[in-house]
C-alpha cells in the first residue's frame, strides 16, 4: 500500500504525533507544545500507512531569505527505507526558493542530511533553554 502524504495539520491526532516522537527516539514532545510548533510553521508533513502515522516534519519559513527544516521524524518500523530521506527532500522541495535552508540534527545523523545537500556550517550557535542537558547530548560545546 502507497504512503498518504498529508501537507496540513488540520486532522493531526497531536497524542499520535507525541507518541511518535517519543518512539523515533526525539524526546518528549508534549500534543499542546506540538500543535503550537506545527501551526506557526510554514511547512508540514505528515506521512501515513493506512490510519497509522509514521513520519512528519515542518520548516519554519520567512519565504525569501531562510528556511529551517526540524521536528523530522520516522517511525522505528518505517526506518532505514528511505523515509527520512523523503520528508527532508520534501521539505526542501517545499522550502526552494529560499536563499538559504538550515536543518537542526541529532549527532551522527550528519550522513543521512549530507546525501540530502546539506552541508556543515561553521557559523552556527545556539542558547538552550537547559544548557546542561544540551552539553551532555552533545549538541552545543562547553566553553
Amino acid at each position: 500500500m502507497p504512503f498518504t502524504w498529508i501537507r496540513s495539520h488540520a486532522a493531526v491526532d497531536w497524542d499520535e504525533l507525541s507518541a511518535l516522537y517519543r518512539v523515533a527516539p526525539l524526546g518528549e514532545k508534549a500534543p499542546d507544545d506540538l500543535r503550537a510548533a506545527f501551526a506557526n510553521s510554514r511547512f508540514a508533513c505528515f506521512v501515513y500507512d493506512g490510519e497509522r502515522l509514521i513520519g512528519a516534519g515542518r520548516a519554519l519559513a520567512d519565504g525569501v531569505d531562510c528556511s529551517y527544516l526540524c521536528d523530522i521524524a520516522v517511525h522505528p518500523d518505517y526506518q532505514g527505507h528511505g523515509l527520512g530521506t523523503a520528508l527532508v527532500n520534501e521539505l526542501v522541495a517545499l522550502s526552494a526558493g529560499h536563499r538559504k535552508i538550515i536543518l537542526y540534527t541529532s549527532p551522527g545523523k550528519g550522513p543521512l542530511y549530507r546525501k540530502a545537500g546539506f552541508r556543515r556550517m561553521t557559523t552556527a550557535m545556539a542558547i538552550f533553554a537547559d544548557e546542561a542537558h544540551a552539553l551532555e547530548q552533545g549538541l552545543i560545546e562547553k566553553d
